[in-house]
């Protein structure tokens, strides 16, 4: 297992790729009373604005338990085989149209243009590093 903390315009090209794959994630939040909480999500990075997103409706849980506190933070994994990627950072919810429009744009990129939701919200996540086997990171 290695780490890389963003320099994101020095991202490793394996890392880049499989984190541009279409590869479902599950995002981890934690819950007011600390328990965490951990569903499946799409997950787009967004180097240009130095984050990843995720799109949710606003009354879900993940979305709840950012707006509770609990510190914002949050883990997305994926995995595909020997391959799989943890990112770790900050999340917050975000309800400005333009930033919203910015995640769906992103989740297109790697998905599918999402369905219309007019409570939609997005999460942006400040990612502190990225935490990965052998086979996209060198060892440190």
């Amino acid at each position: 297992m290695a780490s890389f903390v963003p320099g994101w315009t020095d991202l490793p090209p394996l890392l880049t790729d499989f984190w541009t794959e279409r590869h479902l994630c599950t995002l981890t939040t934690l819950r007011p009373d600390g328990r965490l909480h951990v569903v499946p999500v799409g997950v787009a990075l967004d180097p240009e604005q130095e984050c990843a997103w995720v799109i949710a409706g606003g009354g879900s849980r993940k979305v709840a338990n950012l707006r509770a506190g609990g510190g914002g933070a949050v883990a997305a994994c994926q995995v595909d085989g020997a391959r799989w990627s943890t990112l770790e950072g900050h999340g917050v919810v975000v309800e400005d149209p333009a930033q919203i429009a910015r995640a769906c744009e992103r989740y297109a990129l790697r998905y599918r243009t999402p369905r219309e939701n007019p409570a939609r919200v997005a999460i942006r996540i400040t990612v502190d590093r990225f935490v990965a086997g052998a086979a996209l990171l060198p060892p440190a």
